[in-house]
């Protein structure tokens, strides 16, 4: 097929259907982003055809332990997708209950749909320190529980200065959400095969206060190597291994592995 006729083709779809249109750009661009280093920030740009986002963040989220941020990114706006998930990963996961419709649906790994304005916030606290405080005016969300039991989530927001989304822009969400989770799965999946390069020195800037073994610890745990393998190389004990894996992850706020790989194997 020729350029000129499939953007033809592309146009002609436009004008007869612009929501079915503008979901197809945004999978197409979507999938050439993934696996690559500026992944969330790219993404979010292929996102904002079908409709206007100004951040969104990835995360995961279990009954028994500490969420983790995979990545997030904004768009014309000041980036506080950070700032955001501390303050949700210092305590207000524990009472949000804004998934629990993602639950009926557990089995088959089966996609939900969500839609949350900030007046809709699980809690108070959730609405004002994370909406309210960061201009957060309405969330898109997509997700479904994993094979670990980890609930995945992909969240687009609307801020104050936006207004509601509008019923379009919903349509474009649902139109895109399966296939946007299953993008974003694979993206994680590549990305932790095959850990950052400049994995040291995200590990140091998330934590200044990581020795140099904890960093030589956590580095070769993302290399994926066992604690004897670590010992061995590092001329250490297993159980002094051990110590320093421990000692970092209490520094960092994890409790297993999965979840340093997660925060620190993304490039994205």
């Amino acid at each position: 097929m020729s350029a000129g006729k499939m953007t033809m083709e592309f146009d002609d779809m436009d004008m007869a259907n612009p929501i079915q249109a503008g979901a197809q750009r945004a999978l197409a661009g979507l999938i050439g982003t993934i696996g690559g280093e500026r992944f969330a920030a790219e993404a979010l740009d292929a996102l904002n055809v079908p409709l206007q986002a100004a951040s969104w963040s990835v995360y995961r989220v279990w009954r028994d332990r500490a969420p983790v941020l995979h990545c997030s990114a904004s768009r014309g706006v000041a980036d506080t997708t950070q700032d955001c998930f501390r303050a949700y990963h210092d305590g207000l996961y524990r009472r949000d209950r804004s998934f629990e419709q993602v639950a009926g649906a557990q089995r088959g790994g089966h996609a939900a749909v969500l839609h949350m304005r900030a007046d809709d916030a699980p809690n108070r606290d959730h609405r004002d320190i994370i909406y309210r405080r960061h201009g957060l005016l309405e969330r898109l969300s997509v997700a479904a529980f994993d094979d670990d039991g980890s609930l995945l989530a992909v969240n687009l927001y609307h801020h104050d200065h936006q207004g509601p989304f509008s019923g379009a822009e919903r349509d474009g969400f649902a139109q895109i959400a399966p296939l946007l989770l299953a993008a974003v799965r694979r993206h994680l999946a590549l990305v932790a095969a095959a850990p950052a390069a400049d994995a040291r020195a995200a590990l140091r800037q998330a934590c200044p206060a990581l020795t140099a073994r904890e960093l030589d610890v956590c580095e070769r745990l993302l290399r994926g190597w066992s604690h004897d393998g670590i010992a061995a190389d590092l001329g250490l004990s297993v159980a002094t291994v051990k110590t320093y894996r421990a000692r970092a992850f209490e520094r960092l706020g994890l409790h297993f592995r999965s979840e340093l790989f997660a925060r620190f194997g993304a490039r994205g």
